[in-house]
């Protein structure tokens, strides 16, 4: 007996992405693959609209290694495109949708794009781009859906490997996106999931294995992240790789609606980014919950540093789930993760503290040795085992952020760190975001962590500002939970030196509307920095410590 198709499944030739989907199509063709809205598919149904979109761009002139850039939101067509970009042995680029023109020309110009999939309301916006005229353009609806109907159905006639590309860009919240570039059996084990998504059953060693990995009765996943970014591409597949359903929300974030599409689907596991989006979910079930959520298993985070008072929330209000609490990046995969229930402590030193089980990684002080663990000393975060070949078209950022140590190759992850004890490395935020602050290095995403507890503030992002004395003086940017009643600095103060030492309480407050971040909830320190710049300048809205 099949596992809810009609075909035995097939063992994929390689690890390529491609090769894996087909064996799952293969496997449950029946099953539901994805639910978007109102619109629903089958594995069958995903399988032929992707094959039939594969022959097309390669009518169009689409081959290996072309990059075929996909400026959508979340859509069936999103994935259809990944599948037949894999199919053909070309790569998809993911791109922000909301970028404007200007941004959007600097991407597909840095990418080498061949060819773009877009929808309606973003077409005017490729056009200001002034996207090249030989270029494909493919746009959803009627006309995209008039030519996979005049498209063959049958998988295309290519042989892949697992050499071929998979790019992931990275959010360029700290400066302009990158392209990570990924070996499909290095992405395949790093970020897939590597046919085993829950952790559960040990490594695969060779393509044969993966059959017998596909799920007896499918899990229904729900990512609460757009796409085009690496936590919602490498959750979605890694589920339709082992024959399980995914749910993809459309439009912004929409609390009530997530809860109902958890009760109405049977939703048995959600991924958040970060307090961005699990406080709003959490705002709503106190505004009017309970919800049927009597499937749900599993509340997963990842992108974004979830805070402690988050972390108690999501435990208080769903007592029978699982807390997985995950760390990684476009250049690492997936390093490592903390299961936490009802019961455990929700919170601990740093903003983060997880084993290296899913990925090597090490703590290595400025002059090279590695953290002793227990010591309490702060060092670079290195990541090993399989990683990227590096950056689309930079080979300076690659050389100097992919390092070999000791005969083998590394990345230098940005984030810093120290080890417990017991091994397990407590993460303390990027170094990059570093401020020193009279000879003492605070880290941003642990002061926010802290604040966040606070009841008055419902977000925050955490910058350093010039100071005469300090040289860098740590300044918070609040949105208060109640805007008739912001926080003033001193309870902030007293707030954080109960948790933390207090150097690195925030001197200076700029109570802002709203904090702003990328539409997966990441936040963004350029926009920080420049209205903590803004705000002081004017010597309004702060005060010192």
């Amino acid at each position: 007996m099949t596992k809810g198709g009609t075909t035995p499944a097939r063992a994929p030739r390689s690890f390529n992405l491609a090769d894996v989907w087909e064996m799952a199509a293969d496997a449950v063709a029946d099953r539901t693959a994805l639910v978007v809205g109102d619109r629903r598919c089958t594995y069958a149904v995903l399988e032929d609209r992707a094959n039939r979109l594969a022959n097309h761009l390669a009518a169009s002139g689409i081959g290996p290694g072309d990059h075929v850039a996909l400026y959508l939101e979340n859509c069936p067509e999103y994935v259809e495109a990944m599948l037949a970009a894999f199919k053909l042995r070309a790569v998809p680029i993911n791109v922000n949708h909301r970028y404007v023109a200007d941004e959007l020309r600097y991407l597909l110009t840095d990418c080498d794009a061949r060819a773009v999939v877009t929808q309606p309301s973003l077409v005017g916006r490729v056009e200001a781009a002034a996207v090249p005229v030989g270029w494909p353009l493919l746009v959803t609806g009627d006309d995209y859906e008039s030519r996979l109907a005049d498209a063959s159905p049958e998988r295309p006639a290519v042989e892949r490997s697992d050499d071929d590309h998979y790019i992931i860009y990275t959010g360029g919240t700290t400066g302009l996106p990158r392209g990570v570039v990924w070996r499909h059996v290095d992405a395949f084990f790093a970020c897939f999931g590597g046919g085993d998504p829950m952790r559960t059953r040990g490594p695969v060693e060779r393509p044969g294995q993966l059959p017998e990995r596909i799920n007896d009765e499918p899990f229904c996943y729900m990512p609460l992240a757009p796409m085009m970014h690496a936590a919602a591409q490498w959750t979605t597949l890694s589920r339709l790789y082992a024959g399980d359903k995914v749910v993809l929300p459309t439009g912004s974030l929409d609390p009530v609606g997530v809860w109902r599409t958890v009760e109405a689907e049977r939703v048995n596991g959600i991924t958040v980014v970060g307090d961005a989006v699990a406080r709003p979910l959490l705002d709503e079930w106190d505004r009017s919950g309970p919800y049927d959520v009597s499937s749900l298993v599993s509340f997963s985070n990842g992108g974004a540093p979830m805070s402690a008072a988050t972390r108690e929330r999501v435990l208080r209000t769903l007592p029978r789930v699982v807390l997985v609490d995950g760390f990684g990046s476009s250049e690492a995969g997936t390093q490592g993760s903390t299961y936490v229930t009802a019961g455990d402590v929700a919170h601990g030193p740093g903003i983060a503290t997880f084993d290296n089980s899913a990925k090597p990684t090490i703590v290595v002080r400025p002059d090279g040795h590695r953290v002793t663990p227990g010591s309490g000393e702060v060092g670079s975060v290195l990541a090993g085992g399989r990683l990227p070949l590096g950056y689309y078209n930079d080979p300076e950022k690659t050389a100097e952020l992919f390092v070999e140590r000791d005969g083998e190759r590394w990345l230098v992850t940005g984030d810093m760190a120290s080890v417990a004890a017991d091994g397990s490395i407590v993460l303390l935020g990027r170094g990059s975001g570093a401020i020193n602050t009279g000879g003492e290095k605070v880290f941003a995403e642990e002061v926010e962590g802290v604040l966040r507890g606070h009841p008055a503030v419902y977000d925050c992002l955490v910058v350093g500002v010039p100071d005469d004395r300090w040289g860098s003086a740590v300044a918070v940017l609040v949105q208060p939970a109640d805007p008739a009643a912001p926080p003033t600095l001193d309870e902030l103060v007293d707030h954080c030196k109960q948790c933390l030492a207090g150097y690195k309480a925030p001197k200076r407050l700029i109570v802002v509307d709203e904090v702003v971040r990328s539409p997966s909830g990441k936040p963004d320190y350029r926009w920080a920095h420049a209205t903590a710049e803004k705000a002081l300048g004017r010597g309004n809205g702060h005060g010192d410590a």
